[in-house]
């Protein structure tokens, strides 16, 4: 039987590239906001960490404001493309390393920045990891949180976590900002600043991406049908099964 960990380095694997080349993922506002945020600060004289870089869109974004940034992943398919983007590139300020995000493998204090994208949704044991991301982050230094958002009422927010399980077995959970923000604040962190956006999920390409089994394609289309007004409406469902989230950005500073 699988753990968790694994299923997650599964599903991600064989997936890198369709990931690299996701629309959703190598684009939109949230990332240019971040790229302007990390412009703003004096993380440029220091080290910055991505975690749970996927394929890298983020760490291609804050690396030309830092002196050195890690890109960190627990799939090795996942990194071997972060780096061929960056030699792509000729970005020599990125390196790659392979690890968990509720273990990280640095000392107290080692990054003016440390940021997340797109990540924390599978991440077991969310609590744990954003206090070790507080754990490497110097006095004084910025955290960034990008993810999509659970929704507010339990009724959107049950269909919108079945819909993401059905699609990807390593889901955990999207949290609502109200859970953000409870979590963030316990860890020690002030925010400086929140932002949303609504984030649209081309329904083929959202299942393709990670090959999701027709008979829980299937599954996904069944539960959008049953599925009541105000969900529809929250969650503006369309007629092929495309539908609409929001993608929320926290801007953080340890004391």
């Amino acid at each position: 039987m699988r753990t968790h960990e694994q299923t997650v380095q599964q599903q991600f694997d064989p997936r890198a590239r369709a990931y690299l080349t996701s629309a959703v993922h190598a684009s939109g506002p949230d990332l240019a906001h971040a790229s302007g945020l990390a412009r703003q600060t004096a993380a440029g004289a220091g080290r910055a960490l991505d975690v749970g870089c996927g394929a890298g869109h983020l760490a291609v974004a804050l690396a030309p404001h830092v002196e050195h940034l890690v890109a960190l992943d627990p799939s090795p398919a996942m990194l071997s493309t972060v780096a061929s983007t960056a030699a792509e590139r000729g970005s020599s300020r990125i390196e790659v390393r392979q690890g968990s995000a509720e273990s990280l493998p640095f000392a107290a204090g080692s990054f003016n920045l440390v940021g997340t994208r797109y990540s924390a949704h599978h991440w077991r044991r969310l609590e744990v990891a954003v206090r070790d991301m507080y754990r490497v982050l110097a006095p004084g230094g910025h955290m960034l949180i990008i993810d999509t958002l659970g929704a507010e009422g339990a009724l959107t927010d049950t269909y919108m976590q079945a819909m993401e399980l059905l699609r990807d077995v390593s889901h955990v959970r999207n949290r609502s900002v109200t859970e953000w923000r409870s979590l963030l604040g316990l860890a020690g962190l002030s925010e400086l600043e929140h932002r949303e956006w609504p984030t649209r999920l081309e329904f083929s390409s959202w299942v393709a991406r990670m090959r999701t089994p027709a008979d829980r394609v299937a599954a996904i289309r069944d539960i959008q049908a049953a599925a009541p007004r105000e969900v529809k409406e929250a969650l503006a469902i369309e007629a092929d099964g495309s539908f609409t989230i929001r993608t929320g950005l926290f801007w953080l500073r340890k004391a």
